[in-house]
């Protein structure tokens, strides 16, 4: 019996979807895709800081590196409380062995300025100091989520002025979606260990600071809808 009642549910089921796939392939419908992009400068740039006894002269101590760097960041306005962080936190304090002999001592920071011309000033501070032990990590747009949802309104739109077009020539007219198929794929670059080299770094006889510009992030949205169609 209850094998009975499993089959006639099934079958139910099943004549229930194949009812629906048939109403949707009898509804005139038009299929577009569309796609818009845009590139938007970064605003969070994330830099490494590595202090080594070892990238001084007579082992200046970790500590009395980190009070300098401290003082200087201070002075180019850096908000240390928000903006530096110390890298593995379980760890603070990782240690080299050189020689067998000599034990050196090295810390890691996390630096987040928000343009290029600040991380400029940070790299001339940072050079003053002769800590050259820096990479940038990843750079960020902080506000990638609502230009996702504008692009996406933006896509959606020009979908639609593709379908007008298309169907007002055959004398009909765009009616409701009947589907909407999100393809987006937001892009994200990231950085990791990119030399300061790489990115002109002043000498100490040179104080201006630089004013960075970084390889814009592009943002891409597509979407495909289909679009019934009525007379």
């Amino acid at each position: 019996m209850k094998k009975t009642i499993l089959f006639i549910a099934t079958a139910l089921f099943t004549t229930a979807i194949f009812a629906q796939s048939k109403n949707f392939l009898d509804t005139p419908y038009l299929e577009t895709t569309a796609q818009v992009d845009t590139l938007v400068t970064p605003d969070k740039i994330y830099l490494s800081i590595i202090i080594q006894e070892k990238d001084t002269k007579g082992k200046v101590s970790v500590e009395e590196q980190e009070n300098k760097m401290a003082a200087k960041l201070k002075a180019l306005g850096i908000d240390l409380d928000k903006q530096l962080v110390i890298k593995d936190m379980g760890s603070n304090f990782k240690k080299y062995f050189l020689r067998q002999q000599e034990v050196l001592k090295s810390k890691q920071y996390s630096l987040l300025v928000y343009s290029g011309k600040e991380l400029g000033e940070v790299m001339v501070a940072l050079e003053q100091l002769e800590i050259a032990n820096t990479s940038i990590e990843k750079v960020e747009y902080s506000k990638m989520e609502e230009l996702e949802l504008e692009l996406k309104t933006k896509a959606v739109l020009k979908a639609k002025q593709k379908a007008v077009a298309l169907s007002k020539p055959l004398g009909q007219k765009v009616g409701m979606a009947v589907h909407i198929v999100d393809n987006s794929q937001p892009y994200y670059p990231r950085y990791d260990a990119v030399p300061m080299m790489e990115m002109k770094a002043v000498s100490s006889r040179n104080q201006a600071p630089l004013d960075i510009d970084f390889e814009k992030i592009k943002v891409e949205t597509s979407v495909n809808i289909k679009f019934a169609l009525t007379n």
